[in-house]
């Protein structure tokens, strides 16, 4: 098991923005374990591999020029894994805002061989009805 610490968790998030702001997926090998997933929600089948992360990327995002603002807050680390409070906000004419918690666990290689995300949008459904009782978001019913 790898130990990582807030240090790690700072520069992994910083390369990551980077990565996400510039052409092309090379930088995403520095960032990704070879045999790592991602999952893009917690419903969500996750992406398996190297190549196909770098595939998801590329289709997930406008290019280098997409304008936008990231701001991060390192939630918790504990042995090798680490969640990470993340808000985005896209320029116009695309707008838009998400609030994520991403939860990644590392390999020993300081690598991400694990990548979750949970994200939000403004007016997203939480699951709970006006009157305060939960409601079913899925067809699997509530947890």
């Amino acid at each position: 098991m790898a130990v990582v610490d807030r240090a790690h968790v700072l520069r992994w998030v910083a390369a990551y923005e980077r990565a996400w702001r510039r052409a092309g997926t090379d930088e995403l090998a520095e960032l990704f374990a070879a045999d790592a997933t991602y999952r893009p929600s917690p419903w969500a089948r996750p992406v398996e591999g190297f190549t196909a992360i770098a595939a998801f990327w590329e289709e997930g995002r406008d290019g280098p020029d997409e304008s936008f603002a990231m701001r991060s807050e390192i939630v918790a680390v504990d042995g090798d894994t680490a969640v990470v409070r993340v808000a985005v906000d896209y320029a116009p004419p695309e707008g838009g805002r998400w609030r994520d918690l991403w939860v990644m666990r590392f390999d020993a290689g300081g690598r991400c061989s694990e990548f979750e995300e949970w994200p939000f949008a403004p007016g997203q459904h939480d699951g709970h009805e006006e009157d305060g009782t939960s409601g079913s978001t899925s067809a699997d019913g509530p947890l």
